[in-house]
This record gives C-alpha cells, structure tokens and sequence, in this order.
C-alpha cells in the first residue's frame, strides 16, 4: 500500500513519517456560546483531504489514526474528578463506518465513556457549504435517548459555525445533563 500523503510505499494508508511530521496536533480553543468552548486539534484547510474520507470505504482507517493522534492523547491529559459520558453527534453509519462513534472510541479512559446511538439527527442535512443563515433555518433535530442527570462531553470532526454543536447541547441540558466542552479533530475557521 501507499502513504495518501506521501505516496511512499507503507503499511498504513498514512506512513508513520507523515502521522509524526504532518498531522502533528495543536490544541485550540473557540467559544461558541458565552463560557461553552470547542476544543479542536487541527485547522480544516490543512486536514480537508482527510476529512472528506467519511465518505469512502478506507474512510474509518483515517478517521482511527486522526482520533489516535488527537483525541486519545487528549485523554492522557485531561483530569477531572468525575466520570463524564462521550457523546458522539448523530454517529450514524451511513456509509458503512460512523465516524463520530470512532472519534469518541478514542476518548475511552478510566473517566471518560463513550456513549453509543444516544444522539441522532432526525433531519438529515447536509450542511456542507452552507451558511449559518441556512443550518438555522433546518436544524438537524437531534433525539437523545438514555442519558440523563450526567456530565458530558460532545465530539464530532469539524465545527463550522458551531451550530451542530449548540443545537446537541441544547438537547442534553433538556435533560438535565451538564455538557463541559465539545472536541472536533479541525476547526473550520482556523
């Protein structure tokens, strides 16, 4: 097989060299609603390839070694002295991987759990290329399921505008649950 990046001959679809040189993460941060922040690890214009793989059978191969470079070691770091629930946003499978739900199997620790088919989008947008204006006018209609009285975190691969993001919290603090943050791998405004 060959290195998407490099096109040097490799055992993985991105060679070692170019997981260490060029999908190195860098930890940012944007508020997206007064005291709520987005983490994110990658600015969109350097990943966009890569994201636009959610789309293609090797799509889930990408998505585990972006996760691994960035979310799990988020993991090693973050301290906090309760057990927290990962949410992934709408982690659908509908073409044949969810990669959202990859995104938060990278999150598991000894206090953080991922938490399965609880957030789906009952409005199937796509909000690829459209505007805020437009993403307000047809929201995604998340149901939640199962979760309760918890403390959260959300994850999803890319904030735009963040209003995915605002609309998931919305409905988990419908139910009593307290949302911290939400990680993405890239943030579009970068």
């Amino acid at each position: 097989m060959y290195c998407i990046t490099c096109s040097k001959l490799s055992l993985y679809i991105i060679c070692k060299n170019c997981q260490n040189t060029l999908l190195k993460p860098v930890f940012n941060k944007r508020e997206i609603e007064d005291g709520f922040y987005n983490y994110s690890f990658y600015p969109y214009s350097e990943i966009e390839d890569l994201i636009s793989s959610k789309y293609h059978f090797h799509g889930d191969k990408i998505y585990n070694i972006l996760a691994r470079l960035s979310f799990l070691e988020f993991t090693k770091k973050f301290k906090i002295d309760e057990q927290i629930l990962a949410i992934p946003i709408d982690d659908h499978s509908r073409h044949n991987f969810s990669h959202t739900a990859i995104l938060a199997k990278h999150l598991k620790s000894s206090i953080i759990t991922p938490k399965y088919n609880t957030l789906k989008a009952k409005n199937i947008v796509k909000y690829a290329g459209k505007d805020l204006e437009f993403r307000q006018k047809n929201p995604r209609k998340f149901q939640l399921t199962n979760i309760h009285n918890q403390t959260t975190i959300l994850c999803d691969d890319l904030i735009t505008t963040g209003a995915t993001i605002k609309e998931a919290k919305k409905v988990l603090e419908k139910k009593n649950n307290k949302v911290l943050f939400s990680l993405t791998l890239d943030d579009a405004k970068l």
